[in-house]
């Protein structure tokens, strides 16, 4: 495979992960506030990609996403006796969400998804140029 299509299969592994990245980072904006119908159970607990670094079939290095792994942090507490899912004490159990971090992931992910098309574009700009050449 030449080094073009390498490229492009790299660009292409990494435009796959920043789509998961996006799609887990909705799902915790999503769940942001979701508790638990009782005291006994958890809140929704924030997710997170997991992404390595692998070597594709082509030879190229690319990523590739190894599934999810929950945030073990600790859930956000807030005084409020008349919730469903408060306990003796009156505090809910929150979501270990933060939608502000997981903005700035999903702006970060969309970046490096733009970065990949982009040498894809590029990939195949290099391409017809060369073909052109080839034609003269």
């Amino acid at each position: 495979m030449t080094d073009i299509n390498s490229a492009i299969a790299a660009a292409a592994s990494g435009m796959r992960a920043q789509t998961v990245r996006m799609r887990v980072a909705a799902e915790n904006v999503a769940n942001a506030n979701s508790t638990g119908a009782n005291p006994n159970e958890e809140p929704f607990r924030r997710r997170v990609p997991l992404l390595e670094s692998t070597t594709l079939a082509n030879g190229a290095q690319g990523v590739e996403v190894r599934g999810t792994a929950f945030d073990m942090s600790d859930f956000r507490q807030e005084y409020n006796p008349t919730h469903p899912a408060a306990g003796e004490d009156g505090y809910v159990r929150l979501p270990n969400v933060d939608t502000l971090v997981e903005m700035m992931d999903m702006r970060e992910a969309t970046r490096a998804y733009e970065a990949n098309l982009n040498m894809i574009e590029a990939a195949r700009g290099m391409t017809n140029r060369a073909l052109e050449l080839l034609r003269r």
